[in-house]
């Protein structure tokens, strides 16, 4: 591939024209003018286009003469065109990459660069709260598909000439665009470099799935670990705080959503409301949270457990025993359950919004009603999997939310198989797959704990009063 273009304008306009196969394309647009008496083509991506500024920029080049034409592409860069973001193309790559991405391009005659000019407008939402990760108290705006919407929100919070966005470029079809975000004065080199490193091997056809697609490519771990090795977070806030703690935060275009790593499982547990009120406040919602979720994976396996083993329930809570006939077996009350409750979450992220109401109201009285009085489920069954359902919604992360659910799954299981023996196995198992996990950069996946730190440990259980460079997770 050589480095520059020819200076003939039909030699151009053929090789762009074969190169984007415009005449199958209908929205890749040419539109050829003539400007200072020589022959020039814009291309560009019907819908990406500003008009008002191409308008603008067209009729001050038709206002051009011979005599005010340069000699080079450059000059014409520096002297002749008043636009800012305009660059300059020598080879077929980054021609592909500016134009598919929806920047206009111009050749001319007689210059063997072609210029880029960055009016493109991409269709965006507005940047409006995310409906999954939202606060009490503190800002209500989010991110949103476009990627230079993202990194402005992050600007807007950090001020700092040391705030650095590296463009990246991944996927040799969908050339999607990238972007790493650090402190260059906080992150980590050793890491950061190894995240660079990693960005670079990437030998994808194109992210289907954005930051899914990537997140595998990064860390290809093993399968059966369900525990995130990402924290993901749609609010510009902790972004822009995890970033000043010296975190590295990847943006891919089209994803409404932060990666944030390396992260911990206190990371990814903590949440923005814990710092949006007073440390008191913040402390006790954290506890709370965090005690929620021990209490989602271990009460069902302990009261099929206690089930059981009738003779092990104290006199105290001799209340919990199932006096009612048990038409189905307790474990397997609990498994049906399990996968109603995924379930109806299904069906509700696919009920139309002005169904979802009546439709959860009527899930709600078939399932807490019907099923009980027509002996399928026992009234305690239902109430203990009504509370695991309402404590998977405690903490913002799918993912970790999911991982709890298959730990609860195979202490379930395993209970159920081998009494005692198995609820030990099965607590053993979420232990041993909390703590072998590892971070992407190689680090513990519990610390503070291993290896122990005291004043991290506090910080992460109590909410303190922080310094202005502390994030809000």
């Amino acid at each position: 591939m050589s480095e520059t273009f020819s200076k003939d304008f039909n030699t151009n306009k053929k090789m762009i024209d074969e190169l984007f196969q415009v005449d199958k394309s209908f929205d890749l647009i040419y539109r050829v003018v003539t400007i200072g008496g020589r022959a020039a083509c814009f291309y560009f991506i019907d819908g990406f286009c500003k008009d008002e500024v191409m308008e603008k920029i067209l009729e001050y080049l038709y206002k051009l003469t011979p005599e005010q034409m340069p000699e080079t592409a450059h000059d014409f860069l520096k002297n002749s065109l008043p636009y800012g973001e305009i660059d300059l193309i020598s080879d077929e790559n980054t021609l592909i990459q500016r134009t598919l991405s929806g920047i206009p391009v111009l050749i001319i005659d007689g210059y063997d660069k072609f210029l880029a000019m960055d009016f493109r407008s991409y269709p965006a939402r507005g940047v409006d709260e995310p409906e999954k990760d939202k606060v009490m108290r503190g800002s209500k705006d989010g991110f949103v598909e476009t990627v230079v919407y993202n990194t402005a929100l992050i600007r807007r919070r950090i001020r700092s000439p040391k705030l650095v966005m590296e463009m990246n470029t991944v996927g040799r079809s969908s050339r999607t665009d990238v972007v790493l975000a650090y402190m260059s004065d906080r992150v980590e080199p050793k890491m950061l470099q190894d995240i660079k490193n990693r960005l670079g091997k990437i030998d994808i056809d194109a992210l289907t799935m954005n930051q899914e697609s990537l997140a595998e490519c990064l860390y290809q771990h093993k399968w059966y670990n369900p525990f995130p090795k990402f924290k993901f977070t749609e609010r510009p806030d902790t972004t822009a705080a995890s970033i000043l703690e010296g975190s590295i935060v990847i943006l891919v275009d089209t994803s409404p959503s932060a990666m944030i790593l390396p992260t911990s499982v206190f990371d990814i547990i903590e949440d923005a409301d814990d710092y949006y009120f007073p440390p008191v406040t913040g402390t006790y919602l954290r506890i709370s949270r965090i005690i929620i979720n021990i209490l989602a994976v271990l009460l069902t396996p302990t009261f099929l457990l206690l089930f059981m083993k009738p003779e092990w329930i104290p006199e105290c809570l001799s209340f919990i025993a199932i006096d009612d006939p048990i038409n189905i077996p307790i474990f397997m009350q609990l498994l049906i359950l399990e996968f109603a409750i995924d379930g109806l979450r299904l069906a509700s992220l696919n009920t139309p919004t002005m169904f979802s109401t009546p439709l959860s109201v009527v899930a709600g009285i078939v399932l807490g009603d019907y099923t009980v009085s027509s002996g399928w489920f026992n009234s305690e069954i239902m109430l203990y999997m009504a509370f695991v359902a309402v404590a998977n919604y405690t903490q913002v992360s799918f993912e970790l939310g999911y991982a709890l659910k298959f730990m609860r799954l195979i202490l379930i299981c395993l209970t159920a198989a081998f009494h005692v023996y198995g609820y030990a196995a099965g607590i053993l198992i979420t232990i041993l797959c909390i703590v072998r996990n590892k971070t992407i950069s190689g680090k513990s996946y519990i610390y503070p704990l291993i290896p122990f730190n005291y004043k991290q440990f506090m910080r992460r259980f109590c909410r303190i009063s922080l310094p202005h460079s502390e994030k809000v997770k």
